[in-house]
């Protein structure tokens, strides 16, 4: 790529390639993270774990994935570092093989650490070259990274039907092939951040791209950013309950066998990551806070009946609540860079990490309320989660912060 084509990012020029790169990176390091919610139906079936424990899986990864990633991404704020990238999908690779070869319960939360320390290392990186590939197409751009992310989380269901219930535990071997991909692919990545960095040291300094919001006194930008992981916070323990546990629900409440149950599951992610795509570009034209809004607002009413609902609406249902549910995601992680324009790796994995640990909480929370007082109450009480949201109409308006 020739300087020229680096540059443009910083003038106001997208560099597309690396933008569906890192795109498609996303996706595979997602997958990867995917393999281990699509597992608790064999896991369950196969070593008889309580749905306790499966949370505890399920934390295990989504909190180390939380913890690590604002410290990644203020460590790259002050220092970036390119080939951080393939590194941590080395780590990703150790975790899928633990995986699939491991059987004691011990050394499974082990291989889903080293996964989750693979996404804190990938995420905030990952990010950034979504930031400067960007240039003025900042929520296209982050759209485009993200739903490579979210496509990647919809495989999961598909992942458990096909590959881990016909072949068990030993089928996320396949993902060993994903994992060298992503390696190969970020490699090449990792290639181009180096000399961007170089090329872009001086410039960036010159011309900084992030100013929206940054305006706001400290005292409003915190404010906004306790409201804005709020909002989070929210829709991170609802996705949880869905992607995680929803699929307990389908079998008892429909008797639908667990390869049907997951189908619906990967519907849930599959306009997931639609919506996740179309918040960026939307947000671009009509403002951050309105897509958030209609994020909280629209899918309400279907959340609130969604545990009680016929099979016939049941698709129709899903569909509406994970097209906009998700239209946020893209667009509450360039609301948080934008608030602190300086640190973008920092709001970034402080962004997705806090949804990550919201998710990890989440999965402890809920597969004990599971245990404990049964599917069906533990849906219904989820189902009130997306009320919380609504505080998003205390958001600064970013279009008129400038």
């Amino acid at each position: 790529m020739s300087s020229a084509t680096v540059k443009s990012s910083v003038l106001g020029n997208p560099v597309y390639p690396i933008m569906l790169l890192i795109g498609v990176s996303h996706l595979l390091n997602d997958t990867l993270q995917a393999v281990v919610p699509a597992m608790f139906p064999v896991l369950k079936s196969e070593t008889g774990i309580s749905f306790t424990q499966l949370g505890w899986l399920s934390f295990a990864l989504n909190m180390v994935a939380s913890v690590f990633q604002p410290i990644v991404g203020l460590i790259s704020d002050r220092k970036p570092k390119p080939y951080a990238l393939p590194i941590g999908m080395c780590l990703s690779l150790i975790g899928i093989a633990g995986l699939a070869f491991m059987h004691n319960y011990w050394m499974l939360l082990v291989s889903v650490i080293f996964l989750g320390m693979g996404s804190a290392i990938f995420h905030p990186e990952g990010s950034r070259v979504s930031f400067m590939a960007a240039g003025s197409k900042r929520g296209l751009s982050q759209s485009v990274y993200q739903v490579g992310g979210n496509t990647g989380q919809a495989l999961a269901p598909l992942i458990s039907a096909f590959v881990l219930v016909p072949f068990g535990q030993i089928g996320a071997a396949w993902f060993l092939i994903v994992a060298s991909v992503g390696i190969f692919t970020l490699s090449k990545i990792s290639v181009w951040y180096k000399k961007q960095l170089e090329i872009e040291k001086e410039a960036r300094r010159k011309n900084p791209i992030l100013s929206s919001l940054s305006k706001l006194t400290k005292k409003k930008i915190a404010y906004a950013l306790v409201i804005l992981m709020l909002i989070i916070f929210a829709r991170s323990f609802y996705v949880t309950s869905i992607t995680n546990f929803f699929v307990f629900h389908l079998t008892d409440q429909y008797g639908l066998t667990i390869k049907n149950a997951q189908l619906f599951i990967f519907l849930f992610l599959a306009v997931g990551a639609v919506g996740t795509f179309f918040g960026g570009p939307i947000a671009d034209k009509i403002g951050k806070k309105n897509v958030i809004l209609l994020s909280v607002l629209v899918p309400l009413p279907f959340a609130l009946y969604l545990p009680y609902t016929s099979l016939t609406l049941l698709p129709i249902f899903i569909i509406i609540i994970g097209f906009f549910i998700m239209l946020s995601f893209s667009v509450t992680v360039v609301y948080a860079q934008e608030l602190v324009p300086n640190k973008i790796g920092t709001m970034s994995g402080f962004s997705v990490g806090f949804a990550f640990g919201m998710g990890a909480v989440g999965a402890v929370v809920i597969g004990s309320f599971l245990d404990q007082v049964g599917v069906m109450t533990t849906m219904t009480y989820i189902s009130y989660l997306p009320i919380l949201g609504i505080i998003g109409f205390l958001l600064p308006k970013d279009r008129k912060i400038a």
